[in-house]
């Protein structure tokens, strides 16, 4: 059974950090889609889990009187990662599915461009470049199949990002 005040924590921060995701997704939305191909983005997102992480962390270990032993630190975590990363995939899908179906298209150019650039920046051969834009133009990120299957690699990222905010806040074992 897993304590209240960890459940509670990790679902409310959960909340925030899946609401402040689905912003950022609405900003860039509404801003220019060329923003979901920004590297400079994903930093911010990285930092806001971070900063999320540390202020769940942080208060539950305060609230459990800095008894936090590593698998209750882990589970705070992973909830709010969990939750927050549940509700941004499900703005995803709807945004992309729902609201505006043709941003998919208008994406997945985008996102063909940008990795031709790279491509071409990294000295590739124009076949193999032409081989990635047919497999790229199969499938397109967008659509709510591909957005699931990315939100399990996420998912598994946080997990790991979870298991290593856990160790530093786990409470230090007292030697006697």
């Amino acid at each position: 059974m897993i304590n209240e005040v960890i459940k509670k924590n990790g679902i409310t921060y959960g909340i925030i950090l899946g609401v402040v995701l689905a912003l950022i997704t609405a900003t860039m939305y509404a801003i220019d889609l060329k923003l979901f191909v920004s590297g400079w983005i994903t930093a911010v997102k990285i930092v806001i889990y971070l900063t999320i992480s540390i202020l769940v962390l942080s208060k539950t270990k305060k609230e459990l009187g800095n008894i936090f032993p590593f698998k209750s630190a882990f589970t705070t975590s992973f909830i709010t990662v969990l939750v927050g990363i549940l509700i941004a995939t499900l703005f995803d899908i709807i945004l992309f599915n729902f609201v505006d179906p043709g941003a998919k298209e208008t994406l997945s150019d985008i996102v063909i461009k940008s990795t031709v650039e790279f491509m071409q920046k990294l000295g590739t051969p124009a076949s193999a470049i032409n081989d990635a834009i047919a497999k790229m133009k199969e499938t397109n990120n967008f659509d709510t199949l591909q957005i699931l299957k990315g939100t399990i690699f996420v998912i598994i990222i946080g997990a790991v990002f979870s298991l290593i905010m856990a160790a530093f806040f786990k409470s230090k074992t007292i030697q006697e």
